[in-house]
């Protein structure tokens, strides 16, 4: 089991290397940059969907010092709170995410794919097969003609392979388990997911 797990890692930190190479096409020769942004992307409300990047995150947060990671635990409480607070509301949520730490990432090398996504114009399949196309952040430069518009990031293949991926992980108990729909800190909370029904 623990053979195939570091295979399928192996396999998501190639997928990871994938997105992060498709992000610097789109954005390269554009002067894109989170620099000096009001808007931090890290307060969005994000909800991710896989065991497998969930479990990933962990083997990265378990390397971590004992102090480093109890504090984080200790933000990721206080971020669930705030969430259901403002869910209760009837807001959206704009809670920074527990493992920023000063405007950047504790949690980089296993942050997970939205993280590493968001921001550039893309475009993904619908159910229906058709490509629809979202613009990416405000900040995104505005091209100056369509010759100078950066092709968008294509995420349907890069989202394919990551559910061939949790498929791969999960076997049999893919319907068994409950669907994953958390923030990052309702996974730290939560802690290391069990793939056992």
């Amino acid at each position: 089991m623990k053979s195939t797990r570091n295979a399928i890692f192996r396999r998501l930190e190639a997928l990871y290397a994938r997105m992060g190479q498709g992000y610097a096409a789109t954005a390269q020769g554009t002067g894109f940059t989170c620099a000096g942004c009001t808007q931090n992307c890290c307060t969005s409300h994000f909800q991710h969907h896989t065991y497998v990047e969930w479990l990933y995150f962990f083997k990265g947060f378990e390397t971590l010092p004992a102090p480093r990671r109890e504090a984080y635990l200790d933000r990721a409480r206080a971020c669930v709170r705030e969430t259901q607070d403002a869910l209760l509301r009837g807001e959206r949520p704009a809670v920074m995410c527990p493992v920023n730490d000063d405007g950047l990432c504790g949690m980089y090398e296993h942050r997970l794919m939205i993280c590493r996504l968001h921001g550039v114009p893309h475009v993904l399949a619908g159910r229906d097969g058709l490509p629809q196309a979202y613009p990416g952040c405000h900040r995104f430069p505005a091209p100056a003609g369509a010759d100078a518009a950066p092709a968008p990031l294509d995420r349907t293949p890069l989202y394919r392979d990551l559910a061939r991926l949790e498929m791969d992980l999960l076997g049999a108990r893919l319907r068994a388990l409950p669907r994953v729909n958390l923030t990052l800190a309702e996974m730290m909370v939560q802690g290391p997911p069990r793939l056992t029904p």
